[in-house]
């Protein structure tokens, strides 16, 4: 009799925390708080990956995000469907640090705010454990292209459609120092370039739902494409 008491007292612990954090007789930290728009400043705990899902299902999260983080984007105007590449909720990217080239791509609200969170908790602190530097620059080859899956004639449209996606082919350091695919990635697994390649990799992973280099198939041996979509791969 304890035992089933003790059991059931347990199993309503949670449903009782759970009922003081949103009834507000519990206060907790923004970054734990899983009513609080993600602070892209803030460290990434286990809270993060719930508030990312939630900025990919819901617009005004992710906008939220934007604010919580003091960060005014540059938002532009929809554009209704067009051959199946409609553009909704979408942004120039600027990086917090490290500038995009040729030009401040166009991409969706969650692959900014992606971005964002792998530039700052995965991106810099790579470049700084390999090279004792920060990356300054970063050279894509474009986020928006109305097109299938590797321009096919037929079958589903890519992420690139929407501007859900972006592909990135290297980065520039602060000591002018230039990391590039496929050069870099395919030198010793354990030389500087290829290490810090391979953690931008893995921390990508981290914020992004869908993560493609060299590794997947020919198509990308010479960029990481990044997408906000729900389709999970990392390799």
């Amino acid at each position: 009799m304890i035992r089933r008491i003790l059991l059931t007292l347990l199993l309503l612990a949670p449903l009782a925390l759970l009922g003081a954090v949103f009834s507000g007789l519990l206060r907790i930290p923004p970054e734990w708080d899983p009513r609080a728009p993600l602070d892209f400043r803030a460290e990434p705990n286990l809270m993060t990956p719930w508030k990312m899902a939630r900025i990919g299902l819901q617009p005004s999260a992710c906008l939220a995000a934007f604010e919580a983080s003091g960060i005014t984007p540059q938002r532009l105007p929809d554009r209704p469907e067009e051959n199946g590449c409609a553009l909704v909720n979408t942004m120039r990217l600027e990086g917090e640090s490290a500038v995009l080239s040729p030009a401040r791509p166009v991409v969706t609200c969650p692959v900014a705010a992606a971005w964002l969170m792998f530039e700052r908790h995965a991106l810099q602190p790579a470049a700084e454990v390999h090279f004792n530097s920060r990356v300054t620059g970063v050279r894509h080859l474009g986020s928006y292209a109305c097109r299938n899956v590797y321009g096919r004639a037929a079958g589903r449209r890519s992420q690139h459609a929407t501007a859900n996606a972006i592909d990135i082919a290297g980065f520039t350091l602060a000591n002018g120092r230039e990391v590039r695919l496929p050069r870099d990635w395919g030198e010793a697994a354990d030389s500087p370039p290829a290490a810090f390649l391979r953690d931008v990799r893995d921390g990508a992973c981290r914020f992004f739902g869908a993560v493609l280099g060299p590794d997947y198939n020919a198509a990308h041996r010479d960029h990481f494409h990044m997408e906000a979509g729900r389709w999970q791969r990392c390799s």
